[in-house]
């Protein structure tokens, strides 16, 4: 989460009435994340996430908005979009669309151990699960055909060493064949500042589904594997929360050194996308793509099966 819009207490005020959340104590900027501009607010009635999405599909906003309000429904911790007596998700608010969503309680771990590992295993295949229960969803928006397209733009500005890796690995992309993979709807950017664990070490929350869409299951596991698991032992208790509800095919066992790669891709390119096409704002969040950049090339040097 960033700040790139700032919103006045008079405005957020006004926006907030229809509500019907009392007044308005305070609200705060974010300044964690990537793609949004994000407030807490607090209200008479308590203390909510307000996000502005900047540059967002309109189509796309309501499918995340209805997303969250679908697995909250369906006992999945994740933030909950609040209507107007209109039944509007959101609202435009400084000129960009804006949304109430509820804050939860708990917070981020740096050093998760596998206990959380496989906490969160178990959860990302309940979301799986409860996701297919959403029709027409929308495609992953950082999919196959996004990384080709912006690795491509990004090639004439890459130093000559990062140019040679992102020309191979785009090239050894574009011939896997994931078809035969499970799909549905995934988180697709389940980082560790995207989970909340509560006082007793239990998963207390699911943040930030605005890169969510339609794609194949197995490339969840495989984010949140590059970024939770450190160590085989870690993995090892994702995969067994995850198969606590969830089976992998062996389709999926097979895939899953290239599905590795292709999650640490993604995100070595949003990073770079990030890097070298910088947006302006009051707090903005720059994540180093130098740590996917080497965790790319030991997967590709040392590839990984998926442990028995």
């Amino acid at each position: 989460m960033s700040v790139y819009t700032l919103v006045g207490r008079d405005e957020l005020a006004a926006w907030l009435q229809p509500l019907g959340l009392g007044e308005l104590i305070s609200h705060a900027g974010i300044a964690a994340g990537m793609q949004n501009s994000n407030y807490f607010v607090t209200t008479a009635q308590g203390r909510f996430v307000l996000t502005l999405f900047e540059g967002i599909d309109i189509e796309a906003l309501d499918f995340y908005l209805a997303l969250q309000d679908h697995l909250a429904g369906r006992c999945i911790p994740c933030p909950q979009p609040l209507s107007d007596p209109q039944g509007r998700r959101w609202r435009y608010l400084a000129g960009k669309p804006a949304a109430l969503l509820s804050c939860l309680p708990g917070a981020a771990l740096e050093a998760p151990e596998a206990t959380h590992c496989r906490a969160l295993g178990e959860m990302l295949a309940r979301l799986h699960q409860a996701g297919t229960e959403m029709v027409n969803p929308l495609p992953n928006p950082c999919g196959a055909v996004w990384r080709q397209a912006i690795g491509e733009l990004l090639l004439p500005q890459l130093a000559p060493d990062e140019r040679a890796l992102l020309v191979e690995e785009l090239a050894f992309q574009a011939v896997q064949d994931f078809a035969a993979l499970p799909r549905g709807i995934i988180h697709a950017d389940l980082f560790r500042d995207n989970v909340l664990w509560d006082g007793a070490g239990q998963l207390s929350g699911v943040l930030d589904f605005y890169f969510a869409g339609e794609d194949c299951l197995l490339f969840d596991l495989a984010v949140v594997a590059n970024d939770w698991c450190p160590n085989d032992a870690m993995l090892r208790a994702l995969l067994a929360g995850y198969q606590s509800q969830r089976l992998l095919s062996p389709a999926e066992v097979t895939a899953w050194p290239a599905m590795r790669r292709a999650a640490a891709l993604r995100f070595w390119l949003l990073r770079l996308e990030v890097r070298h096409q910088p947006r302006a704002g009051e707090v903005v969040t720059i994540k180093n793509p130098e740590h996917f950049r080497h965790l790319l090339q030991r997967l590709r040097l040392a590839p990984e099966p998926l442990p028995r």
